[in-house]
């Protein structure tokens, strides 16, 4: 009998036990969904009610859950954007090695008939004629392809998609921090998406890059900053945000090294792949053009006739499969691109310092290092570059700031 009413009270309390915590969970789950609800509402009601003057939220403190909600939208069409200019430069590289072939095959072959047509005891006026279109149809190609550059295009959209994803990085940052999302942050990733836009162009006509500019000037893909008086940190104070006035003048000493030797070594660079691409640009056409018109008079009795529309088919092959098989229009793009991201780093730098509210500006620890691995060096290895540069004159520094390119 006390077994059983042991029993009874045992099954008794479980029960209770049981159906408390089920209130309990269901209690949790309730509050769970209201918070979510409130949440979702929340946001609802910012995005399709209109905002007035009695609205709660005011135009010049955005909420955050909104300012979160367009980071988000930049960030899928970032995404989106990074898988478009992918896929266009895989397109126009496909271009320039079918594009080359097409032409080496076309002039090659006019440059055989040619020589057949030498050859032959009685000449065939088709045999020339085909000749002559191949080779003027292979000219036609060569200006339009030379025009375009398709490994240089290849290479810009390259280079975009590069970017993008790490101004997608730096969102993803941005977002997984936790800090609240301001109008400026929202702002900022708006400028940087329209102005990489702007610096790689995906259309061909109008808006394309110059691929023969009349000077070479590094490539720029972020918004400018504007121009400010700087504030150097107290000597003082060892700490400011982790700024310092050693660390301040270690930084201005490294944008000079960047500027006169980093940035102006891949501007000198530039501008000899881009004399070579022009000087390979005109050669191809000529020589085509040449072997074009000599080809008409072959099957004379000079012999001259037959050098003039076979020799410069040959060679016109040899310069295209140079200027396009060597991809020179790709490597100019990569020089620019180069001297582009060190003037980048300068810039950076130097928004830092020109910023007067020291608690605004980047962490100068986190920032120090930062540059110290964009650059392929320890911190160690850019003070010893800073004390290097110290103690010598401008002009006798053979050491590069970067050690990666």
């Amino acid at each position: 009998m006390a077994t059983l009413q042991s029993s009874s009270f045992l099954n008794s309390s479980t029960t209770f036990s049981s159906s408390s915590s089920c209130k309990k969970g269901r209690s949790m789950q309730e509050q769970q969904d209201f918070i979510n609800g409130c949440y979702t509402n929340r946001i609802e009601q910012q995005l399709i009610s209109p905002s007035t003057k009695n609205d709660h939220v005011n135009n010049n403190n955005p909420d955050p859950v909104i300012n979160r909600v367009h980071l988000y939208s930049i960030k899928e069409a970032i995404a989106d954007r990074v898988d478009l200019h992918k896929n266009i430069g895989e397109q126009r590289s496909q271009w320039n090695t079918m594009l080359l072939n097409s032409i080496n095959c076309i002039t090659l072959a006019a440059a055989t008939i040619t020589a057949i047509v030498a050859t032959s005891p009685s000449p065939s006026l088709g045999l020339k004629l085909s000749s002559t279109l191949m080779y003027l149809a292979s000219t036609v190609m060569l200006v339009i392809m030379n025009q375009l550059q398709p490994s240089q295009l290849a290479e810009e959209q390259r280079n975009a998609a590069r970017l993008f994803q790490n101004l997608l990085h730096q969102i993803d940052t941005t977002l997984s921090i936790g800090h609240p999302v301001t109008t400026s942050d929202v702002k900022l990733a708006q400028e940087k998406v329209l102005a990489l836009d702007k610096a790689y162009p995906l259309p061909l006509l109008g808006t394309m890059l110059d691929k023969f500019p009349s000077k070479v000037e590094p490539a720029v893909w972020w918004p400018q900053q504007r121009r400010r008086n700087s504030k150097r940190v107290s000597e003082n104070r060892d700490n400011w945000n982790g700024w310092s006035g050693k660390l301040e003048e270690e930084m201005r000493h490294v944008t000079k090294i960047l500027e006169k030797k980093d940035q102006e070594e891949y501007i000198r660079l530039g501008k000899k792949a881009l004399k070579l691409n022009k000087i390979l640009a005109i050669s191809g056409p000529v020589l085509t053009g040449v072997a074009a018109t000599g080809s008409l008079f072959v099957g004379n009795s000079s012999s001259w006739t037959t050098i003039f529309g076979v020799v410069p088919g040959a060679l016109a092959s040899i310069v295209n499969t140079i200027q396009h098989g060597g991809q020179v229009g790709m490597v100019f793009e990569m020089y620019r691109s180069n001297a582009g991201f060190f003037k980048y780093m300068k810039e950076s730098i130097e928004s830092n310092l020109m910023e007067k509210d020291v608690e605004r500006r980047e962490n100068g620890e986190v920032f120090e290092m930062k540059l110290a691995l964009k650059l392929g060096r320890s911190l160690s290895e850019l003070r010893d570059l800073v004390d290097s540069y110290s103690s010598c004159k401008r002009e006798e520094l053979d050491e590069f700031a970067s050690k990666l390119f």
